[in-house]
């Protein structure tokens, strides 16, 4: 009898500690999916790494006080594309809208989707970088050959000449990356299928 219970206890203990990590591994995988786009949130949202700011209107008074900014481009070698700034440098005043422009081209021969990942430097400014508008929002379809003009609208914060830790910043330097897009992936995929 007191044998039974033992092998009753244990059982109970086992399945318990069985079902505890199976929680944890769920738990864990759980995490691993949301983790990106939770590290993009928190980025978004405090301006760590570089990220800049989205804004929707400055709502904050134009100063007299002006800052550099430059603009950088790159494309990840999977990603046919040229793409460059069509400015390099503008001085801005601090709380103006400002536009700036940047130029992609197709160089093949199908149709691509790709789709910009951006940052400031240095990081400690991204908290005062806002973007209104920016083609990094969407993914963006080239035909081939096809060439376009993608417009950044932006501000810089005037808080960033009160900020003890960046009242020596000088030059902000907006670099975006354009990488391929699953959805180009997927059609590639989907012409191979088809035998096209």
């Amino acid at each position: 009898m007191a044998d039974q219970q033992h092998t009753d206890t244990v059982k109970k203990r086992n399945k318990r500690v069985m079902l505890s990590c199976a929680a944890v591994v769920g738990g864990m995988i759980g995490l691993s999916y949301a983790s990106v786009p939770l590290y993009e949130l928190f980025c978004q949202v405090t301006g760590f790494g570089g990220t800049p700011q989205v804004g929707k209107d400055t709502g904050v008074e134009v100063s007299e006080k002006t800052i550099k900014v430059r603009f950088n481009a790159d494309v990840n070698s999977g990603l046919p594309w040229q793409f460059k700034p069509e400015q390099r440098e503008i001085t801005v005043r601090l709380g103006e809208d400002n536009l700036a422009y940047y130029m992609a081209e197709n160089m093949s021969v199908k149709p691509i989707t790709g789709q910009a990942v951006y940052n400031v430097t240095p990081l400690k400014a991204g908290q005062y970088f806002s973007k209104i508008a920016c083609f990094c929002f969407d993914e963006q379809t080239l035909q081939p050959g096809e060439r376009v003009d993608m417009p950044v609208s932006f501000y810089v914060d005037p808080a960033i000449a009160e900020d003890i830790n960046t009242q020596d910043v000088k030059t902000i330097t907006l670099s975006y990356t354009f990488f391929k897009s699953e959805a180009s992936f997927e059609a590639v995929g989907r012409n191979e299928d088809q035998g096209g």
